[in-house]
């Protein structure tokens, strides 16, 4: 969430930044300034109200320790009495226009880094990086799902009839493959100075709140009504919220989490090619990394990432490339979004596996998570995530990319977790 702070002191940047993000709601930008000047006011004239009653107060307690018999006190208490009256009358209002304000302040999205291209969808994404430059379409390799059923280690119609679409069984050598990726994902993780968690998968409304999960994406989480909690969609959201309200010393800085959880998305409407088989499912495994910065550090903190990423790309010896999401194209609460997108030889397109993403201080804001400043003053961090890696689409790409005349065959660096090098 953006404070208000930043309404206050540059309307304008917001307004260019929501442009660019093509928001169509730009009246509301000045509702929060007329609702914020109306809370100053009203907060104002509460505090000379409360003021003026304690005075009056501690001038009766005077009155009373003296026995000053001479001075009217009944005039004193019905003063009083008014005071207090329209203090309730004026908190009420106050409280009125506050829930108002936070009404209309999440409903606005993140504003965009410069770097951030413009654009309204994926087709003015901007490639910045790409591993090969000779990938041509071929008609040589089979899909995953067919594979899938050919070497019977993955099951769609299983997991249909288990819970229903979007739902797969992964079977003997496809479950240890899935269970070899999750543990090196998290040792590499691990090796580069990140603290693994094992975190709840439900939450409550004030965490998927705080993370921008809610309101944004209400209908595309699970959400178990009897007890108000929410499937997580990744685990960046546990693994924030273990920093809801906290202030962090500058020597606990930059905090690195990471955490292998099952995620759940909904993801209502998607029909036809672009999902079939693992291409988006709704319950899939991801190893998640989340990073808590100072402000100064959270760019450096970002390039890290990507690095990151890259590395564990390059092990598993897959044809990727990152782009960098154009304005129109991002995520509500993020200002820059690099995806990572590894090509699947057997359906000759590119398929996203991992965002990484800098939010600034939008989460933080939300989360009232802080730092102590030099000057003294509790301000925002920034906080970073990024999927290291979602599981579903490496899976298919390793499946589609990896095949031979023998069966298909195990990157090195997985050998030692699967305990096989091919999968007959």
């Amino acid at each position: 969430m953006l404070s208000i702070y930043r309404f206050r002191k540059n309307k304008e940047e917001i307004v260019k930044g929501l442009e660019k993000r093509k928001f169509d709601n730009l009246e509301v930008i000045d509702k929060v300034i007329e609702l914020d000047l109306s809370r100053k006011k009203l907060q104002q004239n509460l505090e000379e109200i409360l003021f003026e009653s304690n005075t009056i107060s501690k001038e009766i307690a005077e009155i009373f320790k003296s026995n000053e018999s001479g001075k009217n006190v009944d005039d004193l208490k019905k003063r009083s009495s008014t005071l207090k009256s329209e203090s309730k009358t004026i908190s009420e209002k106050l409280d009125s226009i506050k829930k108002d304000l936070n009404k209309h302040l999440i409903t606005i999205p993140n504003i965009p880094d410069d770097e951030v291209p413009d654009g309204s969808s994926e087709e003015d994404n901007i490639e910045i990086f790409i591993s090969n430059n000779d990938i041509k379409e071929t008609k040589e390799f089979q899909n995953h799902w067919d594979i899938a059923k050919e070497y019977d280690i993955l099951d769609f119609e299983l997991g249909s009839k288990i819970t229903g679409s979007g739902f797969p069984v992964y079977k003997g050598a496809g479950a240890k493959l899935q269970r070899a990726l999750i543990s090196f994902f998290l040792d590499k993780n691990i090796n580069a100075g990140y603290l693994e968690y094992n975190v709840p998968h439900l939450v409550n409304q004030e965490s998927a709140f705080s993370t921008g999960q809610l309101p944004d994406k209400d209908g595309q989480m699970y959400h178990v009504e009897s007890d108000n909690f929410y499937l997580i969609p990744t685990s960046e959201v546990p693994l924030t919220n273990l920093y809801r309200d906290v202030i962090i010393e500058n020597n606990e800085l930059p905090i690195c989490m990471t955490a292998y959880t099952p995620c759940f998305r909904r993801e209502a409407g998607s029909y036809g090619s672009e999902v079939r088989g693992l291409n988006r499912v709704h319950q899939f495994d991801k190893v998640e990394i989340v990073r808590i910065e100072h402000p100064d550090k959270s760019e450096e903190a970002f390039d890290k990432m990507i690095s990151h990423v890259k590395s564990i790309l390059n092990e598993l010896k897959l044809d990727y490339r990152v782009v960098n999401l154009c304005a129109g194209d991002l995520g509500f609460t993020s200002a820059i979004t690099y995806d990572f997108e590894v090509y699947s030889k057997g359906q000759n397109k590119w398929l996203e596996i991992s965002s990484v993403s800098n939010f600034r201080t939008f989460q933080s804001n939300r989360l009232n998570l802080r730092y102590k400043a030099e000057d003294g003053k509790n301000k925002h961090l920034h906080t970073l995530n990024g999927s290291s890696l979602a599981l579903p689409r490496v899976m298919a790409a390793l499946l589609e990319n990896n095949q031979t005349k023998k069966g298909i065959t195990i990157p090195n660096v997985l050998v030692p977790y699967t305990g096989f090098d091919i999968i007959k």
